[in-house]
């Protein structure tokens, strides 16, 4: 297959390309600088896409947008939404006007689609949540739509915390765990729907290839924990200490709004789409997929 990927050079994009060509398929990646082989230069601010460039494209896959780690000033916020509504609109866009058309649009999303919801189960079923983040998500997967309307299936993978030893959250969280200060974050009892990187890259081959599911899937394992677990696997993992707490109102203090969203907020997700698909998780227990990336 040839599979065009925006945001390629992102933590996941990275080692989705990686996976892609070690399996045999051609990847293409959509960049912003002066393209080199195998690449192809968007603009998606703009809307623009060097669709006579493209080729035949088999499959496409959006990861761009900006990190969301920080705090959230007005103008964070706006590139956070711009940066995944934009690139998905442009890249769908250009999608829906190719001859052929792609079999399968993978669009990423996230599971703060749901918002801040207890301890309720979540499925794919599960409306939307309320929240910056839950917006966000909601114009982002719509974003898609010209894709679809033109008969394209759609992917739209609300992922987790995406566990991988070189980038994400986790990679953030391991100094201070490695020097003894790992710390349960507020009362510890918000749940954190999380994915192994390995996992997160195989769900993506696994929809590209498959004619189901399509739609909403969420990329996550069929067990979720609370913050508080989470803590305490982690230190056993490195085999240091953490019976540190810190306050929610410190963390919002420092992070505003976004201490909210992303660390005291409980999102409980699983997937109800990709096992019975087929899929199988390697890693679907949190201690062995921390030994795995750590």
């Amino acid at each position: 297959m040839r599979v065009l990927i925006g945001g390629a050079s992102g933590f996941i994009g990275t080692s989705l390309k990686r996976a892609l060509e070690e399996s045999g398929h051609s990847v293409v990646s959509l960049v912003r600088r002066e393209p080199q082989p195998n690449e192809v230069r968007w603009q998606p601010a703009t809307g623009y896409i060097d669709s006579e460039n493209l080729g035949q494209i088999d499959a496409a896959v959006n990861l761009a947008g900006e990190g969301i780690f920080g705090r959230w000033t007005p103008a964070k916020k706006s590139r956070i939404l711009k940066s995944r509504v934009d690139s998905t609109r442009t890249l769908a866009t250009a999608l829906a006007e190719l001859n052929p058309l792609p079999q399968v649009f993978v669009s990423a999303s996230g599971a703060n689609y749901y918002g801040d919801r207890g301890d309720e189960e979540l499925t794919e079923e599960s409306g939307v949540g309320t929240g910056f983040l839950a917006e966000v998500c909601a114009e982002w997967e719509a974003a898609a739509k010209p894709a679809a309307d033109a008969g394209i299936r759609v992917i739209k993978p609300r992922m987790g915390i995406v566990l991988g030893g070189d980038g994400g959250s986790l990679e953030k969280m391991l100094l201070p765990f490695r020097l003894g200060l790992g710390a349960k974050i507020g009362n510890g009892q918000q749940y954190m729907s999380w994915i192994a990187v390995d996992d997160a890259i195989a769900a993506y081959k696994f929809v590209i290839a498959h004619e189901t599911p399509s739609g909403p899937v969420n990329f996550t394992s069929p067990n979720p924990v609370t913050n508080r677990v989470f803590t305490a696997t982690l230190a056993k993992v490195l085999r240091r200490p953490a019976f540190v707490s810190i306050p929610a109102f410190a963390l919002r203090a420092i992070l505003g709004e976004a201490a909210d969203e992303l660390l005291l907020s409980s999102v409980r997700v699983t997937s109800s789409k990709l096992e019975p698909a087929g899929f199988e998780f390697g890693y679907p227990h949190l201690e062995a997929a921390l030994h795995k990336v750590i």
